[in-house]
């Protein structure tokens, strides 16, 4: 029997590159999106396959929800509000975005014994300084009167709601927090700091830095992000766990941004700004995020696939390939 995934958030970056993916195992998908932040041209590839059917509406709407959970096998629940520059901006919408809907899924969820998948975020961690930072580690948040902390906040609500329904009931769930995810279809205005520099570099420049660039990152290539979500979902040991999720080769942004300019033209100028001037007054970054990956190599043999120089040179020959298609229309 054909198994049916509904995929929420199935038009945007990460979600697209899933929806591919289950469509080239056989799968039927479903894909629920209110098209906010996620785009039909994501879909691009497989919006004729016979087995996708696209239903646009929002993550709010329980009996669109309860339609479609009754409906799919499994779950994988990847819609949530998109970058720090929205999530500024919006909070209230990020807290109706990530909790409501979140508990909503797992309610419904839970008297069918459905399998899902909660996608978290490394943000969750916070201001924990430890390198590298594990599944087990504490959760080390800014006050509330920085908003900043909202999104972080959020979802770790989401995380705790998901295990609580693993622990009462037994609700198979799995918890991935992603670690930066990258690739082609991901777009830099909502924040996302390497299609940024990238856009930056391929209109002339300068590329723009904020703060003093020393804070380090690891970026993971979205298709090794969408292996391991499926690998995990196969495996019986992750059910109930939180799983990080990316890479980890460290990299400062300021590095990253030299790279960048490296591959697409070294005379292109690299400036430094203020938080304050890039966000607002009293803006709270984390200095360092590093994944420990040792759970999930455990768990699946998680081995990230693609190397950062290999991610940016994709990247931007995509970025390349709009801005052609662009100029031609």
């Amino acid at each position: 029997m054909q198994k049916t995934s509904l995929v929420t958030g199935g038009a945007g970056f990460i979600g697209s590159h899933l929806v591919e993916a289950l469509l080239a195992r056989g799968r039927r998908v479903l894909v629920l999106d209110d098209l906010s932040t996620g785009s039909m041209s994501n879909l691009q590839r497989v919006h004729d396959h016979p087995q996708l059917q696209v239903i646009v509406d929002s993550i709010t709407n329980e009996q669109r929800l309860a339609e479609l959970l009754e409906e799919a096998q499994e779950v994988f629940h990847l819609a949530a509000v998109v970058g720090v520059r929205l999530v500024l901006d919006e909070p209230a919408l990020t807290v109706a975005t990530h909790v409501g809907p979140t508990e909503m899924i797992l309610r419904l969820l839970d008297a069918r014994q459905k399998p899902v998948f909660l996608a978290s975020t490394s943000e969750v961690y916070g201001k924990n300084p430890k390198l590298p930072l594990g599944e087990e580690d504490d959760l080390v948040l800014g006050p509330t009167s920085k908003g900043r902390w909202i999104y972080a906040c959020s979802k770790a609500l989401d995380e705790y709601l998901a295990l609580s329904y693993f622990q009462r009931s037994g609700l198979p769930v799995v918890v991935g927090r992603f670690f930066n995810v990258v690739g082609p279809r991901q777009v830099g205005r909502y924040g996302m700091v390497l299609p940024r520099f990238v856009d930056q570099a391929l209109t002339g420049g300068p590329l723009v830095v904020y703060d003093d660039g020393r804070q380090v990152r690891c970026f993971a290539h979205v298709l090794d992000i969408v292996r391991g979500i499926l690998k995990l979902m196969d495996c019986p040991a992750a059910t109930g766990k939180v799983v990080n999720l990316g890479s980890d080769e460290a990299v400062s942004i300021r590095e990253l941004a030299e790279r960048v300019a490296r591959l697409v033209d070294p005379s292109l100028a690299i400036e430094h700004i203020a938080y304050a001037k890039a966000y607002a007054p009293g803006f709270e970054d984390i200095r360092a995020r590093v994944p420990d990956l040792t759970r999930i190599r455990a768990m699946i043999g998680y081995t990230p696939e693609y190397q950062l120089d290999d991610i940016l040179r994709e990247v931007i020959a995509w970025k390349r390939q709009r801005l052609a298609e662009a100029s031609e229309t």
